[in-house]
């Protein structure tokens, strides 16, 4: 059989223009499942407090495990992601995470759960590493953070869209239906992205002028000089452990808005379920705003004359980093509830900024081969040590009645990654 050309493909279908972005549709659609996946143990946690009688300690170990299953996950999957290519690892992940979703409704007591959870850590890991592989294979260097930062605020969007979608859906038809119809929304999606989705070298709809941009767009900074390197020798690189303290940093505190947000709503401000609902969506969706924002100003930054583009992250990674752990620290002592929500909103904004630089720069730090290998590396150290923070909180709740303690130290955690990244992450490994 012969090998189909560029030429061959481009006179079979019409072109679409842009397609890149289009493309980066699936990223971010991924990303709002999986989060949506992911939020709705804190959704449902009313109801399974009151009809299983676990408690607020067992919801955060619920969060603990799947951040450790999820981080230890993290170590294999990028070498199996660069391997297998985004279309298949993404199919597979979307469909597995989505059963193990489902799996949720069956639960009858805390040991299950604890089960379930094990399984969606394992099988959502793939979802950021094919994400940034897809951007590697799709976008130029210089696009990437705002393409990284689109893809990424599925982790905003998806929070925020199902506070209000699966609290009506949990009021209306039990907590069980929550994550029964997740499971289904997710099936759905991986056949779609399987029937659709092809690299750029095999997309029908691809024209050769996106086509050369991209390509044209692959060939500068690192990937022109690091050649890739075994998985093990990753870890003689500084960048690769700074990047993995520096996201422990920003997950720590995302992992306690991401398990506790409604029940810190309502047990420290005095809102209803339903109230819940619709106000814990308010900062994911600052987050997913104020996200695209940054990675836009990352754009406008690297595209400008003589910037690296990986000093351009990083400086936008410092300041949103230094202004997130502040405002975090702030929202546990103002008391008016508009106000601290407004507090909150910052807060998520600039939390997913920080999360979009750290995830655009394995493209400038590693070869493109590499890519989806070094942000997983990135992943494990953010989630391995970002576990600890949902236990600790619950168990600080159950033990003193307060979420203060767990937002001052989230808080402070959160700058730190200013400092972390700004040391250690400075140059591509050729450099080193």
């Amino acid at each position: 059989m012969t090998q189909t050309t560029r030429s061959d493909l481009s006179v079979r279908r019409r072109p679409i223009r842009n397609l890149r972005w289009w493309i980066l549709g699936f990223a971010l659609l991924a990303g709002i499942v999986n989060y949506m996946d992911r939020s709705a143990v804190s959704i449902a946690a009313p109801e399974m407090i009151s009809e299983l009688g676990i408690t607020r300690t067992d919801i955060g170990l619920l969060g603990a495990v799947f951040s450790w299953t999820y981080a230890f996950a993290q170590l294999p999957v990028g070498w199996i992601v660069d391997r297998l290519g985004a279309r298949r690892a993404y199919f597979l992940a979307i469909g597995l995470w989505s059963i193990s979703t489902a799996l949720m409704a069956l639960g009858q007591r805390a040991g299950h759960f604890v089960v379930f959870r094990v399984l969606l850590g394992i099988t959502e890991a793939p979802n950021s590493p094919a994400a940034a592989r897809m951007t590697a294979d799709w976008f130029p260097r210089a696009e990437r953070g705002q393409a990284t930062a689109i893809w990424d605020s599925g982790s905003k969007w998806g929070p925020a869209i199902a506070p209000p979608v699966l609290t009506a859906i949990m009021l209306a038809f039990g907590w069980r239906t929550v994550f029964g119809f997740l499971g289904v929304l997710g099936l759905v999606l991986a056949v779609a992205f399987y029937v659709w989705y092809r690299s750029p070298e095999d997309h029908r709809r691809l024209g050769e002028d996106e086509m050369r941009h991209i390509t044209e767009g692959r060939g500068t900074g690192s990937d022109a000089v690091a050649e890739p390197v075994s998985w093990l020798g990753l870890f003689r690189h500084r960048q690769v452990w700074g990047m993995m303290a520096g996201f422990f940093c920003i997950i720590w505190i995302w992992n306690i808005f991401i398990t506790f947000l409604p029940l810190y709503l309502q047990d420290a401000r005095g809102i209803s379920i339903t109230q819940s609902g619709w106000i814990s969506a308010l900062p994911y969706l600052g987050g997913a705003i104020l996200g695209i924002t940054g990675g836009r100003i990352m754009n406008t930054l690297a595209n400008r004359p003589g910037v690296d583009p990986l000093a351009a992250k990083r400086k936008v990674m410092m300041v949103a980093a230094v202004s997130a752990g502040v405002l975090v620290c702030l929202s546990a002592f103002v008391t008016n509830l508009v106000l601290a929500v407004a507090v909150l909103v910052l807060a998520v904004g600039f939390i997913a900024t920080t999360q979009a630089a750290a995830w655009a720069m394995p493209g400038d730090i590693a070869n493109n081969a590499q890519v989806a290998t070094v942000g997983s590396i990135q992943n494990f150290g953010g989630y391995f040590g970002g576990a600890f923070a949902p236990l600790l909180t619950g168990w600080i709740y159950d033990t003193y009645g307060s979420y203060t303690p767990s937002l001052v130290i989230g808080g402070i955690i959160a700058a730190l990654a200013a400092v972390v990244y700004g040391i250690f992450v400075r140059t591509p490994f050729r450099t080193a």
